[in-house]
């Protein structure tokens, strides 16, 4: 694992900000930002190394040794970072999904498009071939249709909502599927609000559970993944990031009503639409925050450490 001095912490806690940003819009995946920040590999090696292994060494060896030993500190300085994102922000950008829907999708619309060639760039040019374009044309073609597919009424039974923060968890760490998007396809997203709002402890265990079930399950299968088949991995990714356009498009029409949530809010069934289509498109504002988006990215591309391979599994 790399060293890192106060400077590298607070960095580590501004890219957890970021990653607990984009997860809380359902069509923006955390696991994004920590690929473009060079850290994602360094994730993937931490979340799949803890397991019964981290439970024996805490009894044998101590919390200290235990900290230091697993990495323990990147993930509480990531998790400090989404949870300030989460108290800060979560208004903000419910607010902004309501009144600016347009420059919020637009901002992020960009985020994700500036990503693509930003992820590609770690294929070498050589080592593409049929196979490695295959992954990403497959990905896109997943993320194109998952992103399409309408939103499930809602159900809120504590079994349910476990085996959907399982089903999302895997998803907010993979580049190009958000989970909050899974949880709104699954029906658990207002379930999920809900239950942060009133505090329902029940409700929030059962999806903490279900998270940190599949968390620990998937990461070490992807981190083997990476180990083993990078570049097909990273083609499939970016394949995921293109296809997620779809859903993040800013100009979008309602094609009918769907059902109608518990606070009044009625969901629809939407397509996406030319921004001439609009009275007040915005066109002007949307390109600017599109291009705010990508400045975002090359921002936290500058951020990411030189050596962003050096942080591959089994490496640290």
């Amino acid at each position: 694992m790399p060293a890192r001095d106060t400077k590298g912490w607070l960095g580590l806690g501004l890219r957890g900000m970021a990653m607990g940003a984009a997860d809380l819009v359902p069509g923006v995946s955390g696991g994004t930002v920590a690929f473009i920040a060079g850290i994602y590999e360094e994730l993937l090696d931490t979340l799949g190394n803890l397991g019964w292994s981290a439970v024996k060494s805490l009894m044998s060896e101590g919390p200290i040794e235990t900290w230091k030993r697993f990495n323990l500190g990147f993930l509480a300085a990531l998790a400090v970072g989404i949870g300030i994102s989460i108290v800060l922000l979560s208004g903000a950008l419910h607010h902004l999904l309501v009144e600016q829907p347009v420059l919020l999708w637009a901002f992020f619309f960009g985020l994700v498009a500036a990503s693509v060639p930003f992820m590609l760039r770690d294929i070498p040019r050589k080592s593409w071939d049929p196979v490695t374009a295959g992954f990403l044309i497959a990905g896109a073609a997943l993320a194109w249709w998952l992103t399409g597919l309408p939103p499930l009424m809602q159900g809120d039974h504590p079994a349910f909502l476990f085996a959907a923060g399982a089903i999302a968890i895997c998803a907010m760490i993979l580049p190009g599927i958000s989970g909050a998007f899974i949880l709104v396809l699954l029906g658990a997203y207002s379930a999920v609000i809900g239950a942060l709002k009133s505090f329902d402890v029940i409700r929030i265990l059962a999806v903490a559970g279900g998270a940190l079930v599949g968390l620990l399950g998937f990461s070490k299968g992807l981190g083997w993944v990476f180990r083993s088949h990078r570049q097909w991995a990273v083609a499939l990714l970016s394949g995921f990031l293109i296809g997620s356009l779809r859903k993040l498009w800013p100009w979008k029409e309602n094609l009918r009503a769907l059902f109608t949530h518990s606070d009044g809010r009625v969901e629809f069934l939407q397509y996406n639409v030319s921004p001439g289509v609009h009275t007040h498109p915005q066109v002007s504002l949307a390109l600017g925050c599109m291009l705010a988006g990508a400045i975002l990215v090359a921002i936290l591309g500058a951020m990411a450490p030189s050596h962003r391979n050096s942080n591959s599994p089994g490496q640290s």
